[in-house]
């Protein structure tokens, strides 16, 4: 279990203040926390559910480059709204 004085230690540590009133909800909050992990940790697993945990397999699709027509191609950039020759013109992101 937490204690107000573990709250100080880390307050300390983390260089903020703790009004004394934020710390004991933050003893129940992390006291919570605490027990919350705790029967995590206990949980089982069964044998089947690590199965499939560890049979995942890439699910993407091959990377294979198609063409198209220049009629296609043309009528394709036509429709972007801002075009550079060959290329659709996009808003630089920074």
């Amino acid at each position: 279990m937490i204690t107000v004085q573990d709250i100080d230690k880390l307050a300390t540590l983390a260089r903020v203040k703790i009004d004394d009133s934020e710390k004991n909800q933050l003893v129940k909050e992390i006291d919570s926390i605490l027990t919350y992990i705790d029967q995590i940790k206990k949980a089982t697993v069964s044998s089947s559910a690590e199965e499939r945990i560890g049979s995942v397999k890439n699910a993407a699709r091959p990377d294979v480059a198609c063409t198209i027509s220049p009629e296609d191609r043309e009528r394709l950039l036509n429709e972007a709204p801002d075009r550079v020759g060959d290329f659709v013109a996009v808003k630089k992101i920074l």
